[in-house]
């Protein structure tokens, strides 16, 4: 992909990277922070979704409603996520319209209300986000594999955070957190849309220099050990689903073997959740009435994750039935590589889910800063590169290197009273 992004430093470390794209009046302002569950400690889970609530309650400036209301009075739409290794908020607005996202986000950045009715209130919010996330059996089976799959690293716990963390984390908790990690040197501030680079980065400038540099965060660094054989567990629930979810531990996105683990994903699942009739896991659990559905998932991350099998049970397999099967189709891929017209096919596939998912002046301007979160820019644009050099041998390798079963976790939920 060709790089048209400006990419400045101001004096006080926050990054800029700036895109022209004048195919409609519109921008798209995308600020990203280096915090998210990973930078969480025991005690403290959850803390940085919850910053990320606290910032929508507004400054003295600008006050949530008052905000709210500007957004959509102007057609824009605005809103923030927190994921493990980071947390952004984004306006996406007209263009004669953008200024007020800037003068927002570098409000904010410094001068966010944590007022402690705010904070009990939301404290409520999101301990029933929480409570309405585990009546969902997928919820409750992700968690539990994910706690499994990690003793040690603080990629053991949801981003919503544990139950226990979120009814004593205090107002002074999460004004510390904020203070820590919302600083601009910790920031990337990622644009793309209808406007002049220069005047752009000029009054960026005007708003966001002048805001203290603060110090560098620490980061919790706690590597974790080499699982030593396989882990098989199941939890129960209520519903009349059964549920399997394998997790294989996964390098991280600057690993080389992370571009043929993609096109392994492909060939394997579909594409990263996206499942396809095509793929093998689908032929041949699916159309041979193992699964009902069957989806594979892997994300870009910082350090070593997972990648994730997900599937539902068909009423007339037995849980390990469905894995048997499972297991012949990577089988397959480790004893002999891939066809090369298989792997063209699914190179194809994934460089068509990425570049769908990056046609709109939204999605540009998203990977801007993302990328910069776990890797570079550079990951991005070099991203259909990678994936072109990729052979059957590259394939077959990382099959036979990241999927074993001594490296994994086998989670299933059974409905209560159920046999497996």
């Amino acid at each position: 992909m060709e790089d048209k992004v400006t990419q400045v430093r101001l004096k006080n470390g926050l990054k800029v990277m700036l895109k022209e794209v004048h195919t409609a009046p519109i921008i798209s302002s995308w600020l990203w922070y280096r915090v998210g569950s990973r930078d969480e400690p025991t005690g403290k889970t959850g803390i940085s979704h919850w910053v990320e609530h606290m910032l929508f309650k507004g400054t003295k400036k600008f006050p949530a409603k008052v905000l709210d209301k500007a957004i959509s009075r102007d057609g824009g739409r605005w809103n923030a996520a927190t994921s493990r290794d980071a947390t952004h908020y984004y306006e996406t607005m007209p263009a004669d319209k953008f200024d007020l996202a800037l003068r927002l986000e570098a409000d904010r950045m410094k001068n966010s209300s944590f007022d402690e009715k705010d904070v009990a209130s939301e404290r409520t919010v999101i301990i029933s986000e929480r409570e309405g996330n585990e009546n969902e059996p997928l919820f409750q089976l992700t968690e539990s594999v994910q706690q499994t799959a990690f003793r040690v690293h603080s990629y053991h716990h949801e981003v919503i955070g544990d139950k226990a963390d979120l009814q004593v984390i205090t107002r002074d908790d999460l004004y510390e957190h904020y203070r820590r990690f919302y600083v601009p040197n910790n920031a990337v501030l990622g644009l793309a849309g209808d406007f002049n680079t220069r005047i752009m980065l000029n009054r960026i400038r005007e708003l966001f220099e002048s805001i203290p540099k603060g110090a560098t965060p620490k980061r919790i660094l706690r590597p974790e050990p080499e699982q030593k054989g396989e882990v098989r567990f199941s939890i129960e629930g209520n519903g009349e689903t059964t549920f399997i979810q394998t997790a294989y531990r996964f390098p991280n996105a600057m690993n080389p073997d992370f571009f043929p683990l993609q096109v392994f994903d492909s060939l394997l699942g579909g594409m990263s959740g996206l499942s396809t009739k095509t793929s093998r896991l689908y032929r041949a659990l699916v159309d041979k009435e193992y699964a009902i559905e069957v989806s594979g998932w892997a994300e870009p991350t910082i350090d070593p994750y997972l990648y994730r099998v997900t599937l539902i049970k068909h009423p007339k397999r037995t849980v390990d039935e469905v894995v048997a099967a499972m297991d012949a189709e990577v089988q397959k891929l480790q004893d002999v590589p891939a066809p090369e017209d298989e792997i063209k096919r699914a190179v194809k596939q994934a460089r068509a889910v990425f570049v769908y998912g990056n046609e709109n002046i939204t999605s540009q301007a998203f990977w801007m800063g993302y990328t910069e979160m776990f890797a570079s820019y550079d990951w991005f644009t070099q991203y259909l590169d990678n994936l072109a050099r990729v052979t059957p041998q590259d394939v077959q390798r990382v099959a036979r290197q990241y999927f074993q079963p001594s490296s994994r976790v086998i989670g299933v939920y059974l409905p209560k009273g159920r046999e497996v």
